[in-house]
């Protein structure tokens, strides 16, 4: 394909919709957007064009998980997630030893220097988000590899200059001292798998917390907490989040974890531009229903897929096994929210929490050109990565011409 390629159809830009228009690619970047494109260019259809999603949490697919630490293992999930939409991806670690932990980053690394389209998803960074969760809140993840924050391990691995996103439940010891050091690297610093209470919540704001994970699952309630500590019952990370404007979070739009109600308040009180949709996704992405490990291939703990949802037996959910893509058609059947708003939580938003909105996340000029081609139903039918076509994410016949 030449390096100028333009996509004419409806274009999904982050504050509306420009009907019967036209984005222009050159050199793997976006060169123009709007209802002209040069004549002799060639030109992809489609009903709708928008930005690559972003997902800013996510473990694995199509059998690998990001913590099974080979190069391989992170190419077949990121290749799982661009099919489904995904173009930067932040894979994310889950409790383990330092030595899965290790393996993992170093794994990332590798297949970040040296991708190529063919590798699936570019990796934006990682999302160490294991294994710093508390003991009554590690869900799903083996409780083996949760521990407190320690700083011999975590600033050996910031030094790696790879994590981008760093997540610590507040309560533990040494939380704040990692939110702090995670501040000082540039990351999107965040609170996941908590019980922490809102006075535990404002010091780590103090520290740096601007995001707490995915919302409702795996985090403290007002519930919770009289439950641990009695009354007077006392404010969670709920209303610590919903009452702070600067706090952001993410939602799991699988159709399984929250029920449309949920969904649609997360965007009604958050707002697009604080709310992020990830998919959490587990190795079973892609594969038929059965019994899988979530993390390490050999040590991670078991969880089951009914082709909807992973989950233990008898515990609840263990993370979704749909892609971003699934999220958005969701997302957009469930709540109030406007396509663009929709599209703006799985793209724009992710990107500017995570500090790569001048790269990535919208159709604007100067951004790289990772274009999805949509039909109407929000299915994707074809993807483009740095103005590069993957062929894979191919799901119906082209249409395409040259004005």
């Amino acid at each position: 394909m030449s390096s100028i390629v333009s996509f004419h159809g409806d274009v999904i830009l982050p504050d509306r919709i420009l009907a019967n228009g036209f984005v222009v690619c050159e050199g793997g970047r976006i060169a123009a957007v709007g209802r002209r494109v040069p004549r002799g260019v060639h030109t992809v259809e489609g009903a709708y064009i928008a930005p690559g999603y972003v997902d800013l949490h996510v473990h694995g697919g199509e059998g690998a998980d990001y913590m099974d630490g080979t190069a391989d293992a992170v190419r077949t999930a990121n290749r799982a997630h661009l099919k489904r939409g995904t173009t930067s991806i932040f894979p994310t670690t889950t409790t383990g030893s330092t030595e899965e932990l290790d393996s993992m980053l170093t794994a990332c690394d590798a297949v970040r220097k040296s991708w190529s389209v063919e590798d699936g998803a570019r990796i934006a960074g990682v999302h160490y988000y294991g294994p710093y969760f508390a003991a009554d809140k590690v869900g799903c993840h083996s409780r083996e590899g949760c521990r407190d924050p320690r700083a011999d391990e975590y600033e050996r691995f910031f030094a790696m200059d790879l994590i981008r996103i760093a997540t610590c439940a507040a309560e533990l010891p040494g939380a704040e001292d990692f939110y702090r050091a995670a501040r000082r690297r540039g990351c999107l610093v965040t609170c996941g798998h908590s019980n922490s209470t809102w006075r535990e919540m404002a010091r780590a704001y103090q520290a740096g917390v601007r995001h707490v994970d995915h919302f409702w699952c795996a985090m403290s309630s007002v519930s919770s907490l009289r439950e641990k500590y009695g009354t007077p019952m006392q404010g969670s990370m709920e209303q610590f989040v919903l009452a702070h404007k600067e706090m952001s979070t993410e939602v799991i739009a699988d159709g399984c974890h929250l029920a449309p109600e949920l969904l649609n308040f997360a965007y009604e009180m958050k707002g697009a531009d604080r709310l992020c949709l990830v998919t959490d996704a587990n190795r079973a992405v892609g594969l038929p229903p059965g019994r899988y490990r979530f993390g390490p291939q050999q040590t991670g703990s078991w969880f089951e897929s009914d082709g909807k949802v992973g989950f233990v037996p008898g515990m609840g959910l263990a993370s979704s096994v749909v892609g971003l893509d699934t999220m958005v058609r969701i997302m957009k059947s469930a709540t109030n929210a406007t396509l663009p708003e929709v599209v703006r939580m799985a793209s724009l938003t992710p990107a500017r929490r995570a500090g790569i909105a001048r790269q990535v996340g919208s159709l604007q000029v100067g951004r790289r050109a990772d274009v999805l081609v949509l039909n109407r139903r929000l299915e994707i039918q074809r993807i483009f990565v740095g103005g590069r076509e993957f062929s894979e994410g191919e799901s119906s016949p082209r249409s395409d011409r040259s004005t």
